[in-house]
């Protein structure tokens, strides 16, 4: 899944290049390119189809040289993760109605690779064997409120690579709530990651959700023609906005949940990513070439990598500059970035 337009990632993810194309890490790959390397850990290249905006369509094709334009799926507007996932489920069934999927974000970051690669291949265990939904846990590590948490029925050890049984899914929760999920031990993470077989997928569809899959099941036969975008446009405009969690997760009686110790991030905000970078002696994370940092402390800093930059007397802070807009924000505001961004516009139309 590769729509999105990472908002929380400004100045440097914009509508017209969001973060998924980006190298937000520094490592001369961008988030996509890392995602795709995983997934062909344990699937043919020619097996990953990835679903985007049709405006991101030349860029996803440039990003992954290895792909062939027939596995570019173009969503003509943005209708959460229900439609994206209803789309590709139904042209993969199309193509082969015994087919296993996994279900992954272009934008997540996961550096133990080997761990991923084991615990996914549980996850295709477990939907080969019956009807059901499987998804990824991640053992917390922090009482976050910014991620999504999944119970799970405590019933012998906890130990990663365990298929446990869903009990419900809980959105991001406040600081409290997410303090007693931490100590419970029976919550993890909602990595938003979903493995499941095609014809599953679709069942819980027209159970839980059958005018938006009837949109995009009614004419099975124009999948992997001529006529696919003309139909999958027609049913983009006239479905459901709504994400598959809401759609089936939540209401399913039937889902599975694989815990999952790897080192995992969604990487929705600055702050997130500042966990995950290499930090100096004060605590700061730098990408760029020639950032000098003068008493300051556990910032994050994103300069182009050429620029010479003199950082003085900052604490706490997210400073990030791409073309022509810099940002300067205080970590523990970042949520409030939304907001200021719609001023801003306001007050600077050109920029956006």
């Amino acid at each position: 899944m590769a729509g999105g337009i990472g908002s929380r990632f400004w100045p440097m993810s914009k509508p017209s290049y969001p973060k998924q194309f980006l190298d937000v890490l520094g490592m001369g790959k961008s988030l996509i390119q890392m995602t795709f390397e995983r997934l062909c850990l344990f699937t043919p290249k020619e097996n990953i189809y990835i679903v985007t905006n049709k405006a991101y369509r030349e860029l996803v094709l440039e990003q992954l040289p290895l792909i062939s334009s027939d596995q570019v799926l173009c969503e003509p507007e943005r209708k959460n993760t229900a439609p994206c996932i209803a789309y590709a489920a139904n042209k993969i069934y199309d193509l082969n109605p015994d087919a296993k999927m996994v279900v992954a974000p272009s934008d997540h970051l996961i550096l133990n690779e080997g761990k991923f690669k084991h615990i996914i291949n549980v996850a295709l265990d477990q939907a080969g064997k019956e009807d059901c939904l499987v998804t990824l846990g991640i053992k917390p590590s922090r009482p976050d409120t910014g991620y999504g948490y999944i119970q799970f029925h405590q019933d012998g050890d906890i130990i990663a690579g365990q298929v446990k049984k869903v009990k419900q899914f809980t959105e991001k929760p406040n600081l409290e709530l997410a303090k007693i999920f931490l100590t419970s031990g029976d919550y993890y993470w909602n990595s938003g990651i979903f493995i499941w077989s095609a014809k599953s997928v679709i069942n819980a569809l027209n159970k839980f959700k059958p005018e938006l899959n009837q949109l995009f099941s009614c004419e099975l036969g124009k999948y992997n023609s001529d006529s696919e975008q003309e139909f999958v446009d027609a049913a983009f405009h006239n479905c459901e906005d709504v994400s598959i969690d809401y759609a089936i997760m939540e209401n399913a009686k039937n889902v599975h949940v694989v815990l999952a110790n790897f080192d995992w991030s969604d990487l929705g905000t600055w702050g997130s990513l500042y966990t995950h970078l290499d930090k100096d002696y004060h605590g700061n994370a730098v990408i760029g070439n020639h950032v000098h940092m003068f008493d300051s402390s556990n910032c994050i800093v994103n300069m182009p990598k050429d620029k010479l930059c003199v950082i003085q007397g900052m604490e706490d802070h997210i400073i990030v500059e791409s073309d022509e807009m810099l940002m300067i924000f205080k970590k523990k505001d970042e949520q409030l970035l939304k907001e200021y961004l719609k001023k801003a516009k306001k007050l600077s139309p050109g920029y956006f």
